[in-house]
């Protein structure tokens, strides 16, 4: 059984799952047998979030569930591997968020080994709630999936085959540029970055929907494995470096429930992908590249190498002028420093966007955190002998450079939006296990349904 599973129509005597604050506790206790009182007191249960109590309510066995009142992801996101095997239904309406935390909480990375146990399954009769609960679900398990999956098998031809299988699925059309072809449309950048590879570099590009829609672009840096170069990274930088494709997997994800809703939009997606390896003919600091915007940029380390996937992506994503561009990125450490792992940095020039996905991102449990596009650090950008460098050599603001070096990718008519992520559960929390996490995703597109659907 996989987490789409998990949540069912129907199912025959399902065991009920009772939600009590500590208030409705009190009441509870007064309105059921002294046994269950004393049964509940005695598995510790309050009525305080992440508690649990079985009882024999009503001549069956129901378990007490505390919760703070407000359904949230959270809400039942603990869930699916705390209870037994088994159908459970909730004695209240509950909403969209708690049905999707739920299915998220279900999930597990079975790709190479045998789950010990099935996850429990909820019903939830609401058709609407149910579909719309597990395309979510769905697009969410994906992007965790592809992060997961170790480089060895999830290499630029593989995300390249993920996009392509997506295409088909929703009668997309689909293009590719692969190695040096990347040079022939002017893709300098992503073909440095990835060329010392065995897989080489490519530039993946989806394009669906009715051309009267608004235009809506997705970028994902899809970095499949980061060694940081001839500027190495240490063991221990390295050793989670399969999630450096985390911005693709977002993207990838966010295009397919899109799709899957059939969103009122033009949607394009572009996934430059590379590997960032070592051998005879990898680029070094010092180098000047080309890009498809026409700046040069030279190298000051090797291991800033996502800003210069994407800033040809950004800049192919301009030349159509679509209404929005937004790029995922597990770009820069500065970035964790600054918000953690658990919230998305966010950057764009427009208040009003920024506005609505935090407000979304609150609503979700998805959160993102405005960060400045500070005009005067572009300074330390400046090179004596070309347009830009790729990394400010200052130690400061490393998060907002990197977003200002993107910004000269992107048309100035287009309101654009970068996510800079971790991409990453660093500790299993209710509804999010330990492992690759579609931060952002849910976010977006409950940003992008108000905007356009």
């Amino acid at each position: 059984m996989n987490q789409s599973e998990s949540i069912i129509p129907n199912a025959e005597q399902p065991s009920q799952i009772i939600l009590l604050n500590p208030s409705d506790y009190e009441k509870w206790r007064g309105e059921n047998s002294d046994i269950d009182n004393e049964l509940s007191q005695n598995q510790g249960f309050a009525g305080k979030p992440g508690q649990t109590a079985w009882v024999k309510s009503s001549e069956k066995l129901s378990v007490l569930v505390g919760w703070d009142g407000e359904a949230t992801l959270e809400t039942l996101g603990n869930l699916p591997y705390k209870l037994p095997e088994g159908v459970y239904v909730v004695d209240k309406e509950i909403d969209l968020n708690a049905i999707i935390g739920w299915g998220l909480g279900a999930y597990s990375f079975d790709r190479y080994k045998k789950p010990s146990r099935a996850p429990a399954q909820l019903e939830i009769k609401n058709q609407q709630l149910r579909e719309k609960a597990l395309a979510i679900v769905d697009a969410v398990s994906l992007g965790r999936d592809l992060i997961n999956t170790p480089a060895s098998d999830m290499s630029p031809s593989h995300l390249e085959a993920e996009v392509f299988s997506l295409a088909e699925q929703f009668e997309a059309s689909f293009n590719c540029w692969i190695g040096d072809e990347l040079l022939d449309h002017g893709c300098g950048a992503i073909h440095a970055v990835g060329r010392a590879a065995d897989d080489p570099p490519r530039l993946v590009d989806l394009q669906w929907g009715d051309e009267s829609n608004p235009q809506v672009c997705l970028v994902g840096k899809g970095v499949t494995f980061d060694s940081g170069g001839l500027d190495l990274k240490s063991a221990a930088g390295m050793r989670q470096m399969k999630k450096d494709m985390g911005g693709a997997a977002i993207a990838i994800g966010l295009a397919k429930l899109i799709m899957s809703q059939n969103l009122p939009v033009q949607l394009r997606l572009l996934i430059p992908t590379a590997e960032n390896s070592i051998s005879g003919n990898a680029f070094r600091p010092g180098d000047v590249l080309s890009t498809r915007k026409g700046l040069t940029v030279e190298i000051d380390n090797t291991d800033a190498e996502g800003r210069l996937l994407l800033c040809d992506a950004l800049a192919l994503a301009s030349e159509s002028e679509p209404d929005l561009i937004i790029d995922f990125a597990t770009l820069t450490g500065a970035a964790r420093s600054a918000v953690g792992a658990e919230i998305s940095a966010m950057f764009t020039d427009s208040d009003s966007i920024a506005d609505k996905l935090f407000t979304h991102g609150e609503t979700n449990s998805d959160p993102v955190w405005r960060m400045p596009l500070h005009e005067p650090y572009s300074s330390m950008l400046d090179s004596k002998i070309a347009d830009l460098v790729n990394s400010s050599s200052s130690g400061y603001a490393g998060a907002i450079t990197a977003a200002l070096f993107l910004n000269r990718f992107v048309s100035n008519q287009t309101d654009w939006v970068h996510f800079d992520l971790m991409a990453y559960n660093t500790k299993t929390r209710p509804a999010r296990p330990e492992g690759g996490e579609a931060m952002a995703l849910r976010t977006v597109y409950s940003y992008l349904e108000e905007a356009y659907a």
